[in-house]
């Protein structure tokens, strides 16, 4: 027992220090410079340890105004694509004929760059002088007024953001809950329509139960990839977010290191921190959620 204990420890030594030069040193060392204040990366110094650092972007309008846009963005958006995944998923898996074809064709956004598809969505909503677009030109079609979803009022922008969120992540969440409702036994639904009972009961009393692991696994992840957001943000409203009013936790993280106001490395840790706490702090609660509603 002794040698099979120490020959899994010697399998699991490239992985561990993987793990601790990539992850948990570059934790440990964001942590520290979080609390270092005034610090220069080029001469590596610093004039004082202390809490300054939290206080400055706990109270700077661009950080919070960031918070705002990834709460909403989260709020929205990981219900909704999960909702609309499971829904589609459940259409694709009663369909026998061409279900690999649609299946193929619901996966095309997600290998598509992500730059791309926001170049596509802003000849959609960008309305310029010399075209109003092809969603305004819907809008107006059903006698409605053109809208600038690209530079116009925040809740267009929001929209347009959402949106774009929810249609790169939908084909990965469709693709897993396929997979998932496709590894549900048949014999559970045979039973049940022996017995009579109504498809919406067969769907909350036996399908969801089964694939319950695989959505909570796509809300947990959702979760960590919308308050990651950053690309989908620059891919339609360009690299100046602050401007747009459209930043979220991490382009201000970015802009603190490189932005065009940069160069500090001590904010950009702190915001990091924060972001790290609030992402752990939903996932633990997420975690408890799980234990009774989540059936292995």
């Amino acid at each position: 027992m002794e040698k099979n204990n120490l020959k899994g420890w010697l399998y699991l030594i490239p992985a561990v220090l993987f793990l601790g030069v990539f992850m948990v040193y570059p934790l440990i060392d964001v942590f520290i410079y979080s609390f270092e204040e005034g610090y220069n990366s080029a001469s590596q110094t610093y004039f004082g340890v202390g809490m300054y650092n939290y206080e400055y972007v706990l109270h700077d309008p661009y950080f919070l105004q960031a918070v705002k846009n990834t709460f909403i963005l989260v709020i929205i958006t990981v219900p909704l694509s999960t909702g609309l995944a499971l829904l589609i998923s459940v259409g694709l898996s009663s369909i026998q004929k061409l279900r690999n074809l649609f299946q193929t064709v619901y996966f095309l956004p997600y290998v598509t760059n992500t730059l791309a598809v926001g170049l596509v969505f802003m000849i959609l909503f960008e309305k310029t002088p010399y075209t109003e677009g092809l969603v305004n030109l819907i809008i107006n079609w059903f006698g409605g007024e053109s809208v600038d979803f690209i530079t116009g009022p925040y809740w267009a922008k929001m929209f347009v953001l959402c949106f774009y969120t929810v249609w790169v992540v939908l084909p990965f969440k469709i693709l897993i809950l396929t997979s998932a409702l496709a590894s549900v036994k048949q014999e559970l639904y045979n039973a049940a329509r022996v017995d009579g009972t109504p498809k919406w009961r067969i769907f909350w009393r036996i399908t969801m139960p089964m694939i319950s692991p695989t959505v909570f696994y796509l809300v947990i992840t959702g979760f960590i990839g919308a308050f990651k957001a950053y690309s989908d943000a620059v891919a339609l409203f360009g690299t100046d977010l602050n401007a747009a009013e459209m930043n979220t936790i991490v382009g201000y993280v970015y802009d603190m290191l490189y932005g065009t106001g940069g160069g500090y490395p001590s904010f950009a840790s702190a915001a990091a921190i924060i972001l790290f706490a609030i992402v752990l702090t939903i996932t633990c609660i997420n975690l408890l959620i799980s234990k009774k509603h989540v059936h292995y």
